[in-house]
């Protein structure tokens, strides 16, 4: 990186740290520090909403997942809408009427103490977790690129979240994270411009589009029926619908976002503007990798991308076994890109009988390239059997580093960075007021003045962003990483949105039934989950969600039922 990258890079993070410290600085109550005085409006709830969700894996990772697959993955984004729609008209008048701190003071209120305390521990493992891995995942691979030390990487992002969250809470929260969102965009339009201009001259976006759609990269629809299809149009529509209904309604990062608002009204027109934005902002993503994906077509790809690990392996005996495979990628490449070429001169003649002949030849190369891809990466696991060869988490940063002007590069690696910051402070927020409120407040110490409380959410802010740190620094991820965290939600998300539609339509249901009937409901789906892992069947990550929540409005039916039969009968 040159002076002027870390110069763009550096400048932008201090600002927007320096900034959200100083504008927010010195919360004196519980409810300013949680609550940010209840005066966002809905631009910053909808904008910080959008952050919270976009953490740096989405642009990092997202784009190389459209690169590898295609434009399936949006498909898990479908129900987002409808869910945001059910959630500002059933959860946010509920919250706004309890006038609660946190989701699961509610639940307490509907149900017992006990099923409170389940529902904010499953949330604190949950989210705990993903803090850990929305720290981890873009140190990881630009660590890995730029050669920086890991651990340090890992300190400097979460070190640079705790101040600003510590010290101002939930307003600092949402203030920064408009501008973070200000810089990923700005970048991310930059980033597709840029794709777009290195394209050869002969080579126009509608003509780029028509190759991605003839190699199968623009397929954004599948009504397969195939439940163990990950990214169909209705495991999106349903799973996805119970994924996002879980996160926006249940999810305390999410939720304190808009219980921050100054009114119901704003929180809605707030999480409105997510539902009209979410969608496209994602398609806009992947369609950022599709282009990224046709770049590579005409110019020539890594045969692997992770190349810190590829040069690592080449000091092995296994050198020349890599070098051959590499050169036969490499011939097979420029085999597929004249038939490319060859393929947009029969677009440009209007010729679709040689256009779909060309088309076949470049399917089968491309079919052999990724064999030879696959070849090679089982020589590299015998070189390094430590190795993590997914590289699709690598594209993305490849592309900028290595053909991205200077300056560009430093503003780039700063949308990483600040969509790291912006989703890591949220849930940093959230997990210190759910342990200040639900654990802290309720069981340890429920009478304090409001100070005592603020310093305790700040110590606990710290304390989490530790924890976040630590796991962070032992984590070891063999996902693609926006997979990964999907399907970390999807464990538990199902189960806690049961608890929370028992609670609001399922009135007859108490806090015995629905506690058992939660605790059934997460491990089965642990219990999928694993059997899934090891191959005993497959069944997509995103059904987990409408699993979780059906088994506990079902089993939580049937244990009240027997509970209220056994009382019929022996009084």
């Amino acid at each position: 990186m040159s002076n002027l990258d870390w110069t763009v890079l550096l400048g932008t993070l201090l600002f927007i740290v320096v900034y959200g410290a100083w504008k927010t600085r010195g919360s004196k109550n519980i409810q300013g520090y949680l609550l940010g005085d209840n005066r966002m409006r809905w631009g910053t709830i909808g904008l910080s909403v959008m952050a919270t969700q976009a953490s740096a894996i989405t642009f990092l990772s997202t784009p190389g997942q459209a690169y590898e697959s295609g434009m399936a993955f949006v498909q898990n984004y479908f129900g987002m809408p409808l869910a945001l729609i059910i959630v500002s008209a059933v959860f946010i008048p509920i919250y706004y009427k309890l006038k609660v701190f946190t989701a699961y003071e509610y639940l307490e209120k509907r149900f017992d103490f006990k099923t409170r305390l389940l529902g904010a521990l499953l949330f604190l493992i949950q989210r705990g977790l993903a803090a850990g891995i929305t720290i981890y995942a873009p140190a990881i691979i630009l660590s890995t690129m730029l050669g920086w030390n890991l651990n340090l990487t890992i300190f400097m992002v979460g070190l640079l979240v705790i101040v600003y969250t510590v010290s101002g809470g939930t307003k600092a929260v949402s203030l920064t994270q408009k501008y973070q969102m200000g810089v990923i965009m700005l970048g991310m339009f930059i980033a597709f411009y840029l794709v777009i201009a290195g394209l050869p001259e002969f080579v126009s976006f509608g003509e780029a589009l028509q190759v991605a759609g003839k190699m199968g990269k623009l397929e954004a629809v599948d009504f397969s029926l195939d439940p163990a299809k990950r990214y169909t149009f209705w495991s999106g529509i349903t799973g996805g619908l119970f994924l996002q209904l879980s996160y926006f309604g249940t999810d305390q990062s999410q939720v304190q976002r808009y219980l921050g608002g100054e009114n119901i009204t704003q929180s809605r027109v707030g999480l409105m503007f997510n539902a009209l934005l979410k969608v496209p902002m994602q398609f806009f993503i992947l369609l950022v990798g599709v282009m990224v994906f046709v770049f590579y077509q005409f110019e020539k790809p890594p045969v692997f991308f992770n190349q810190p690990a590829l040069e690592s392996a080449m000091q092995t005996e296994y050198k020349e076994e890599l070098q051959q495979l590499d050169r036969t990628y490499q011939q097979v490449f420029e085999e597929k890109q004249t038939h490319i070429k060859a393929m947009v001169r029969e677009m440009e003649n209007g010729n679709e009988q040689g256009v779909e002949k060309s088309k076949s030849e470049v399917l089968a190369l491309d079919s052999r390239g990724k064999s030879l891809r696959g070849q090679f990466k089982e020589v590299l696991l015998k070189a390094n059997p430590n190795a993590e060869t997914k590289d699709s988490d690598y594209v993305f940063i490849t592309f900028i580093i290595t053909y991205l002007p200077h300056g560009i590069i430093g503003l780039l690696l700063a949308v990483i960075f600040s969509a790291a910051m912006s989703s890591t402070s949220s849930e940093l927020n959230a997990l210190a007021s759910t342990t200040a409120v639900d654990f802290y407040k309720r069981v340890y110490r429920k009478e304090a003045s409001d100070r005592h409380y603020v310093m305790v959410s700040k110590g606990l802010t710290v304390l989490w962003g530790f924890i976040a740190i630590s796991f962070a620094i032992f984590a070891y991820l063999m996902e693609n990483l926006i997979e990964f965290v999907n399907i970390v939600g999807s464990l538990f998300y199902g189960t806690i949105l049961g608890i929370f539609l028992v609670a609001f339509f399922l009135k007859s249901i108490r806090g015995t039934a629905v506690f058992y009937a939660a605790l059934l409901a997460q491990i089965v789906v642990l219990v999928l989950h694993f059997l899934t892992v090891y191959g005993a069947f497959q069944l997509g990550y995103l059904w987990y969600n409408a699993i979780g929540c059906l088994l506990v409005c079902l089993v939580g039916y049937l244990i009240q039922f027997t509970l209220d039969r056994k009382h019929h009968l022996f009084g």
